[in-house]
């Protein structure tokens, strides 16, 4: 329960940025009264960030035994985080590698991202796919990864290969853990190829 109420709050959050970045007017302001041109305080390329979990609390004599968890990466970043509402853009894609505890890889990819520095949550936009350890495929246009619960989630539609059980599953809204221990499918529908009813279909004929 308590998982879900942070889900909750992080999507509330979600959608408090996506407000304040997408509400517009049709007014047009001219001399003064003009939008100023937002630049970025900083641009890096080959942009490479890790994000380390300590599993013990680290004393003064202590080794840090801290573990990676992520890695993301980039040709390109920008930085925007002088701003009231301060985040980060990467214009010409970038790479999230997601780590569990066995140090499994899970890969996510997209054309284009943004870190929201206030409330941890990057947004993935364009070809959106994630690659997991054991060879299951999720394509998507958007997701949203919230890093403090290390959740995923989005309400677009959504394709998922499963070469275990050899199905594909097409649906609309989702959310799954990280490591895909848990995985929600708000709704499905399309395609779905099983191969134990292929091979059942192609024995009736």
């Amino acid at each position: 329960m308590y998982n879900k109420i942070n889900n909750y709050k992080s999507i509330a959050l979600f959608c408090t940025a996506m407000l304040f970045f997408s509400c517009q007017d049709q007014y047009v302001r001219v001399g003064d009264e003009a939008i100023p041109t937002i630049y970025p305080q900083g641009i890096a390329e080959n942009f490479e960030l890790t994000y380390t979990e300590s599993k013990e609390p680290l004393t003064a004599e202590a080794v840090d035994s801290s573990e990676v968890i992520a890695v993301l990466s980039s040709v390109l970043s920008k930085n925007f985080d002088n701003l009231q509402f301060p985040y980060k853009t990467f214009p010409k894609g970038l790479t999230v590698d997601l780590f569990d505890d066995q140090g499994n890889k899970n890969t996510i990819v997209a054309d284009y991202g943004i870190i929201y520095s206030a409330t941890n949550l990057i947004d993935l936009q364009g070809n959106v796919v994630v690659l997991t350890n054991d060879g299951k495929k999720l394509e998507a246009p958007q997701l949203y990864y919230d890093q403090t619960n290390e959740w995923i989630f989005t309400q677009q539609k959504f394709k998922f290969t499963n070469p275990e059980d050899g199905t594909i599953m097409d649906g609309e809204g989702m959310d799954f853990a990280k490591d895909m221990s848990i995985f929600n499918a708000h709704r499905t529908y399309g395609l779905m190829t099983i191969k134990e009813e292929t091979k059942e279909t192609k024995a009736d004929d």
